[in-house]
């Protein structure tokens, strides 16, 4: 996030200031980015119009227990901490004008998906300057609703899981059938890749592109067929719905 903000200009080094415990950290992060560092949470939460908190869910609870009561008027809180709600963050902070948001990690590259949701508190200047950070790392959705970013965590969220165990089953299965691993990485890798491409770049829809491959009585068709005699759209559904629940249940 940090690295997509300077890279787009949104703000400079000499405007940040970063909190970390760990001293290596913190001087890394020095070095890298020339941006001001800190071990103290407080006084990096006095340095800012937006205070973005991005740390271990297990932590939130003693770092909301030090910075509570020392927020401004006016300053945005934008939370990346997975399961934390806008309740828990609101009460814990003793602060209303907070985003949630479920990115993913493709962000790290630029091509993450980020959805997000606000407080009534968070004015639309406020939402601009979110959108404009999250556009930073990708993709952004706003959505004015919390319940659908626990459905988000569960596609988007999650999803590059998905797609890298997919990843892994094809080549594992390419390797199984005789080809040496490194052919078999190349061959997956650039099929997804190009594949995904493609779907982005036409106006298809991803039936119909995957009808277009699949000739009748061809090799792609018995493929999909044993896809289908498994069960692999109630499997899906199942995986997904299963990380839906489990984002519900550490929400509470």
């Amino acid at each position: 996030m940090l690295s997509s903000v300077l890279n787009s200009k949104l703000s400079t080094p000499k405007d940040i200031c970063l909190s970390d415990v760990k001293p290596e950290r913190r001087q890394y992060l020095k070095k890298k980015y020339k941006v001001a560092v800190t071990d103290s949470n407080r006084e990096a939460v006095g340095k800012g119009d937006i205070i973005i908190l991005a740390i271990k869910p297990q932590n939130l609870a003693e770092i909301m227990a030090d910075i509570k009561g020392h927020f401004k008027a006016g300053q945005l809180v934008i939370s990346i901490i997975a399961g934390a709600r806008i309740d828990t963050l609101r009460a814990g902070l003793d602060h209303k004008a907070v985003v949630r948001v479920m990115p993913n990690t493709p962000a790290q590259i630029g091509e993450g998906m980020s959805v997000w949701t606000a407080t009534l508190e968070v004015t639309e200047a406020q939402k601009k300057v979110t959108g404009n950070i999250l556009g930073s790392m990708g993709k952004q959705i706003y959505l004015d609703d919390e319940k659908y970013l626990d459905m988000a965590t569960a596609v988007s969220g999650s999803g590059p899981a998905y797609f890298f165990f997919f990843v892994e089953a094809l080549v594992e299965a390419a390797v199984q059938i005789g080809l040496s691993r490194e052919v078999a990485e190349q061959l997956a890798l650039q099929t997804f890749v190009g594949s995904a491409q493609l779907l982005q770049k036409s106006d298809r829809s991803p039936a119909d592109l995957r009808k277009q491959v699949t000739s009748p009585g061809g090799t792609t068709a018995a493929a999909i067929a044993r896809f289908e005699q498994g069960g692999l759209h109630k499997l899906v559904l199942d995986a997904v719905m299963a990380a839906l629940n489990r984002a519900k249940e550490l929400g509470k």
